[in-house]
C-alpha cells in the first residue's frame, strides 16, 4: 500500500521528535487496522522509535492481547472513551520498550454507525510512562479512506502532545 506524502511527512517529523526525546511508541489500533504503525515504519529511522503494534479489530483481540476488560466492552462498546483509555494503557503495559502508546477505536464506515455513534466517530487514547493518559474523540467527515487518514494524522498529533508533557 502506498502511504500518502502528507502522512509520510508527519510520520518523519514525529520520528525525529521521538528520537530526540528518547521515546518509543506502541500502538493499539482498531479502525485503522495497523495504518499508524505502517505509516511510521514507512520512514527511515523508525526502528529506533517504534516498539510494537497491536491490531485489535475484534473485541476478543482487545481483551486477550491488550487486556481491555470485557465489562468495559459490554457496558460502553468498543467505540468509547473508556475502551480507548484501556487500549492505550494496556498496550503500554504489554509493550517491552514503549514509553508512549496510542490507541484508536472508531467507525470508519461506510456502515456501522448509529445515532449515538455515527460513522466517522473515533476515540483516541494516549498513555505515557509516568504521565497522565490523554483521551480525545472526534467525528471525522468523509469516506472510509478520509476517516482513517484523519485518524492517523490526529494520532501523530496526540503522540507529539504526550512527548511535550515530559
Amino acid at each position: 500500500m502506498q502511504i500518502e506524502n502528507d502522512i509520510l511527512i508527519a510520520a518523519s517529523e514525529l520520528i525525529v521528535k521521538c528520537a530526540k526525546n528518547g521515546e518509543m511508541i506502541a500502538t493499539a489500533e482498531s479502525c485503522t487496522g495497523g495504518l499508524i504503525t505502517g505509516s511510521l515504519t514507512g520512514v527511515d529511522g523508525s526502528s529506533s522509535v517504534v516498539d510494537c503494534g497491536f491490531v485489535t479489530y475484534s473485541n476478543e483481540a482487545k481483551h486477550q492481547l491488550i487486556g481491555v476488560g470485557n465489562d468495559l466492552l459490554e457496558k460502553f462498546g468498543a467505540v468509547s472513551e473508556p475502551v480507548a483509555r484501556a487500549m492505550c494503557e494496556g498496550a503500554l503495559e504489554r509493550a517491552p520498550n514503549a514509553t508512549i502508546a496510542i490507541s484508536v477505536t472508531g467507525i470508519a464506515g461506510p456502515g456501522g454507525g448509529s445515532p449515538n455513534k455515527p460513522v466517522g466517530l473515533v476515540h483516541f487514547g494516549c498513555a505515557g510512562k509516568d504521565r497522565a493518559t490523554i483521551t480525545y474523540h472526534e467525528v471525522f467527515a468523509g469516506d472510509r479512506h478520509a476517516v482513517r487518514k484523519a485518524t492517523v494524522l490526529k494520532a501523530f498529533d496526540l503522540i507529539a502532545q504526550m512527548i511535550d508533557r515530559t
